[in-house]
């Protein structure tokens, strides 16, 4: 049986038949099923499957749109919060926003992380930065244009 590229890596991820099948436009009787069974591997159980880590519970919760943002599809906090984009994982609450910040450095981020983009519910790793960030990128403005007295 020849095994679509897509499917079987869909698969690999612990998705479900039905998910696999809204997803990619395919029966999941008559494509993901076998596909499946071919490949070796365990019917899916219903019910969410729980996540491992933060991080991926965050990509299961934002969605690709073009220019290169990343909207976030999960819980926000209180308006009077700021709607800071959030998620629960491990007993803890975790930002959207650090979570993206340490997917993208590698490192925990320092004070406060923002988002850098104007697209409202943006929480691309590459569009985020910390304190640290924010003061080298004003020393950087201040080299070239000099800094502005207030």
């Amino acid at each position: 049986m020849k095994i679509r590229a897509d499917i079987a890596e869909l698969l690999h991820a612990g998705l479900s038949d039905r998910a696999i099948a809204r997803q990619l436009s395919v029966d999941a009787k008559k494509t993901v099923r076998p596909a499946r069974e071919a490949l070796g591997l365990p019917r899916s159980r219903p019910g969410r499957k729980p996540a491992a880590t933060a991080e991926d519970l965050f990509w299961r919760r934002t969605q690709p749109v073009d220019g290169g943002h990343l909207l976030w599809t999960g819980a926000r906090g209180a308006a009077s919060q700021g709607s800071c984009p959030f998620l629960r994982h491990g007993g803890r609450v975790h930002t959207a926003y650090r979570i993206a910040f340490r997917l993208k450095h590698g490192r925990e981020p320092e004070g406060r992380v923002t988002p850098t983009c104007a697209r409202d519910g943006c929480v691309a790793p590459d569009h985020v930065e910390d304190r640290r960030l924010r003061e080298r990128t004003q020393a950087t403005f201040d080299a070239i244009f000099g800094a502005v007295s207030q």
